[in-house]
Protein backbone atom coordinates (compact mmCIF):
# COMPACT_ATOMS: atom_id res chain seq x y z
CA UNK A 1 0.00 0.00 0.00
CA UNK A 2 1.19 3.33 -1.17
CA UNK A 3 0.31 5.93 1.30
CA UNK A 4 0.93 9.94 1.69
CA UNK A 5 0.16 10.86 -1.90
CA UNK A 6 -1.24 14.34 -2.53
CA UNK A 7 -4.37 14.58 -4.61
CA UNK A 8 -5.16 18.37 -3.79
CA UNK A 9 -4.23 20.75 -1.06
CA UNK A 10 -6.96 19.10 0.63
CA UNK A 11 -6.48 15.71 0.56
CA UNK A 12 -4.06 12.97 1.31
CA UNK A 13 -4.06 9.55 -0.50
CA UNK A 14 -4.04 6.98 2.01
CA UNK A 15 -4.37 3.61 0.36
CA UNK A 16 -3.65 4.17 -3.29
CA UNK A 17 -4.34 0.91 -4.20
CA UNK A 18 -8.31 0.94 -3.26
CA UNK A 19 -8.42 4.26 -4.81
CA UNK A 20 -6.95 2.75 -8.16
CA UNK A 21 -9.12 -0.35 -7.76
CA UNK A 22 -12.55 2.30 -7.55
CA UNK A 23 -11.02 4.29 -10.08
CA UNK A 24 -10.94 1.58 -12.33
CA UNK A 25 -14.30 0.39 -12.03
CA UNK A 26 -16.35 4.14 -12.02
CA UNK A 27 -19.10 4.39 -14.37
CA UNK A 28 -18.90 7.13 -16.99
CA UNK A 29 -19.98 10.20 -15.87
CA UNK A 30 -23.40 9.99 -17.97
CA UNK A 31 -24.53 6.57 -15.94
CA UNK A 32 -24.42 8.18 -12.87
CA UNK A 33 -26.35 11.19 -14.33
CA UNK A 34 -29.27 8.40 -16.04
CA UNK A 35 -29.17 6.92 -12.90
CA UNK A 36 -29.49 9.85 -10.66
CA UNK A 37 -32.60 10.27 -12.49
CA UNK A 38 -34.08 7.05 -12.66
CA UNK A 39 -33.75 7.32 -8.22
CA UNK A 40 -35.56 10.69 -8.51
CA UNK A 41 -38.59 9.12 -10.61
CA UNK A 42 -38.73 7.76 -6.70
CA UNK A 43 -38.32 10.70 -4.64
CA UNK A 44 -42.30 11.99 -5.41
CA UNK A 45 -45.39 10.58 -3.55
CA UNK A 46 -47.62 10.65 -6.21
CA UNK A 47 -45.30 7.98 -8.56
CA UNK A 48 -44.31 6.42 -5.37
CA UNK A 49 -48.07 5.72 -4.92
CA UNK A 50 -48.74 5.10 -8.47
CA UNK A 51 -46.09 2.38 -8.57
CA UNK A 52 -47.25 0.86 -5.70
CA UNK A 53 -50.66 0.29 -7.13
CA UNK A 54 -49.59 -1.40 -10.58
CA UNK A 55 -46.82 -3.54 -8.87
CA UNK A 56 -50.40 -5.14 -6.94
CA UNK A 57 -52.48 -4.76 -10.19
CA UNK A 58 -52.66 -3.24 -13.94
CA UNK A 59 -54.88 -0.27 -13.81
CA UNK A 60 -56.53 2.41 -16.01
CA UNK A 61 -55.61 6.27 -15.80
CA UNK A 62 -59.17 6.22 -14.39
CA UNK A 63 -58.89 3.95 -11.67
CA UNK A 64 -55.63 5.22 -10.51
CA UNK A 65 -57.17 8.63 -10.24
CA UNK A 66 -60.37 7.15 -8.00
CA UNK A 67 -57.88 5.00 -6.01
CA UNK A 68 -55.19 8.45 -5.14
CA UNK A 69 -58.25 10.60 -5.53
CA UNK A 70 -56.61 12.66 -8.11
CA UNK A 71 -57.33 14.11 -11.25
CA UNK A 72 -57.21 11.87 -14.67
CA UNK A 73 -54.69 14.85 -16.07
CA UNK A 74 -52.95 14.61 -12.74
CA UNK A 75 -52.40 10.86 -12.89
CA UNK A 76 -51.64 11.03 -16.29
CA UNK A 77 -48.66 13.65 -16.45
CA UNK A 78 -46.94 11.48 -13.65
CA UNK A 79 -47.59 8.15 -15.47
CA UNK A 80 -45.73 10.02 -18.71
CA UNK A 81 -42.64 10.76 -16.41
CA UNK A 82 -42.65 7.13 -15.48
CA UNK A 83 -43.55 5.85 -19.57
CA UNK A 84 -40.49 7.95 -20.88
CA UNK A 85 -38.26 6.72 -18.05
CA UNK A 86 -39.61 3.03 -18.96
CA UNK A 87 -40.93 2.39 -15.54
CA UNK A 88 -44.39 1.56 -16.74
CA UNK A 89 -45.69 0.53 -19.97
CA UNK A 90 -49.22 0.40 -21.08
CA UNK A 91 -51.58 -1.86 -23.77
CA UNK A 92 -55.12 -0.69 -24.86
CA UNK A 93 -57.88 -2.98 -24.89
CA UNK A 94 -60.63 -1.43 -26.55
CA UNK A 95 -60.50 1.96 -25.47
CA UNK A 96 -59.14 1.26 -22.36
CA UNK A 97 -55.39 1.80 -21.67
CA UNK A 98 -53.90 -0.01 -19.39
CA UNK A 99 -50.71 0.69 -17.39
CA UNK A 100 -48.57 -2.03 -15.80
CA UNK A 101 -44.83 -1.86 -14.21
CA UNK A 102 -41.95 -2.51 -17.01
CA UNK A 103 -40.30 -5.33 -15.25
CA UNK A 104 -40.00 -7.08 -11.98
CA UNK A 105 -36.85 -4.82 -11.22
CA UNK A 106 -38.85 -1.95 -10.56
CA UNK A 107 -41.06 -3.92 -8.12
CA UNK A 108 -37.59 -5.12 -6.43
CA UNK A 109 -35.89 -1.90 -6.43
CA UNK A 110 -39.48 -0.56 -4.51
CA UNK A 111 -39.68 -3.38 -2.16
CA UNK A 112 -35.80 -3.00 -1.26
CA UNK A 113 -36.43 0.80 -0.75
CA UNK A 114 -39.87 -0.05 1.11
CA UNK A 115 -37.49 -2.85 3.41
CA UNK A 116 -34.91 0.05 4.33
CA UNK A 117 -37.02 2.43 5.08
CA UNK A 118 -39.33 0.05 7.98
CA UNK A 119 -36.07 -1.46 9.52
Amino acid sequence: MQKGKIIDSYCTVIHQDVVNNVSAKMLEEENFYELSNFFKLFADNTRLKILWALSCEDMCVCDIAALLNMTKSAVSHQLKLLRLANVVKFSKQGKVVYYSLVDCHIKDIFDKGLEHTLE
